[in-house]
């Protein structure tokens, strides 16, 4: 079993910046895969930015140059930095993590941006 923990999520306004941390333990594979999604209030959830255990990355194209996903392997943790919010970036952000063939999930995080 992993656990997932988000923190970080709050109320900024458009233009701010806010970073997300999420930490991970239990039992992981070192070859893993984390990533960051997010689900606006009446929408499905979206991929929001990947990042292999080797450090490449990948995301989606409305938070291209303003987010930054990261991870301290060392630590089991993944960041996501996110400058120049938007109020549509709006809604619950939760962490991923694909390990040993299973998927899991944090809790999540809400962060609201205001205009």
């Amino acid at each position: 079993q992993v656990q997932l923990v988000e923190s970080g999520g709050g109320l900024v306004q458009a233009g701010g910046s806010l970073r997300l941390s999420c930490a991970a333990s239990g039992r992981i594979f070192s070859d893993n895969y984390m990533a960051w999604y997010r689900q606006a209030p009446g929408k499905q959830r979206e991929l929001v930015a990947t990042i292999t255990s080797g450090g490449s990355t990948n995301y989606a194209d409305s938070v291209k140059g303003r987010f930054t996903i990261s991870r301290d392997n060392a630590k089991n943790a993944v960041y996501l930095q996110m400058n120049s919010l938007k109020p549509e970036d709006t809604g619950v952000y939760y962490c991923s993590m694909f390990t040993l063939g299973r998927l899991y999930w944090g809790q999540g995080t809400q962060v609201t941006v205001s205009s």
